[in-house]
């Protein structure tokens, strides 16, 4: 949650350049609303943008230096002007709201300005909401709303009306990889995970899913076998393939991942190994890169994409496998 101004900006750089802004140009809203997917830095930049906003000694007006006593508050969560709502059980309850505005009434503590963040903002009861509302009706010189949301559909259109409202972008890859190492993944995994994912939490899970570390090991294998003959590989289906992607959904994971391991040929032969995911098969790779030419890699890749497109549609997902495998062992 600590994160430093430059973190949040690598993780969401046009939300920062945003604020940025407004900080410069001391035109800072009195209510913003943060919408976006879970996981993609909306809490970790709502505390940045605090520390900004209460910091001592901010530098060139709008980084916080995070070494003054108000900075150190915000990252410690004990900043007196600074109140963090979630939710009470199911909902955001009505009295949440109502001490909140309590609180607010009263002059400031320690610093110009008072600040409150409501997580999942959506999750308010019908009368925090009507509150809320009220309290962003009248709002106070030195008071700033952050409102944090993954389904801003839900919330009020008087409440968004008076907001500033941020759209969070989805993580890159690298992004999620290097957040994935954070919660002491191996890099191997991150790598993996994060290609198929853009979502941190999602991520998390699948890295705990015994289901999913097998299905890494059987897409590898299912490409060991394309490289000796279609029999082999027709078996495999039959024996190992379809006892494990029994679902369409668990199917479509399946050909993400052996996508990757074909764009990882690709980046071996434009020497570029540090963007290789499969990063504990790369010597192996590399000796099938070199019997392969870059317009047979786009034929096999675009073969595995035709695969998902109409695997959305109602063909038969056995059918398409097998089909899939003779289109990808001719010529391997």
């Amino acid at each position: 949650m600590n994160k430093t101004w430059q973190e949040a900006k690598q993780v969401q750089p046009q939300i920062m350049r945003m604020l940025q802004n407004s900080l410069v140009k001391k035109r800072v809203a009195h209510a913003y609303l943060f919408e976006g997917e879970k996981g993609i830095g909306k809490h970790e930049v709502s505390h940045v943008f605090a520390k900004s906003l209460l910091c001592e000694a901010p530098i060139a007006g709008y980084e916080p230096c995070e070494e003054c006593r108000n900075c150190k508050r915000i990252m410690s969560g004990n900043h007196p002007d600074v109140h963090y709502i979630e939710r009470d059980g199911l909902s955001i309850k009505k009295e949440q709201i109502k001490q909140l505005q309590e609180e607010f009434s009263k002059k400031s503590v320690e610093a110009n300005r008072k600040i409150y963040m409501i997580a999942d903002a959506d999750k308010m009861s019908v009368g925090a909401a009507n509150s809320l509302l009220k309290f962003l009706e009248e709002p106070s010189d030195d008071t700033v709303a952050i409102l944090m949301t993954e389904q801003v559909q839900r919330i009020l259109p008087t409440i968004i009306s008076r907001c500033q409202v941020l759209t969070f972008q989805p993580l890159s890859p690298e992004n999620v990889k290097q957040k994935l190492i954070e919660h002491n993944l191996q890099p191997q995994i991150a790598s993996v995970i994060s290609q198929i994912t853009q979502n941190v939490e999602e991520g998390l899970a699948l890295s705990h899913d015994e289901w999913f570390v097998q299905a890494q090991k059987i897409v590898v294998k299912l490409y060991e076998v394309l490289k000796q003959n279609r029999m082999k590989a027709l078996l495999f289906l039959q024996t190992d393939w379809f006892s494990h992607f029994k679902e369409r959904e668990q199917l479509d994971k399946g050909l993400d991942l052996l996508l990757l391991i074909y764009k990882d040929l690709l980046y071996i032969q434009l020497d570029k190994r540090n963007f290789v995911v499969f990063q504990n098969q790369e010597e192996e790779l590399a000796s099938h890169a070199l019997q392969l030419s870059q317009r047979r890699l786009a034929d096999c890749m675009g073969t595995i994409l035709d695969t998902k497109r109409k695997l959305s549609s109602n063909t038969n997902p056995q059918l398409l496998m097998e089909q899939l495998v003779l289109n990808l062992q001719e010529g391997s």
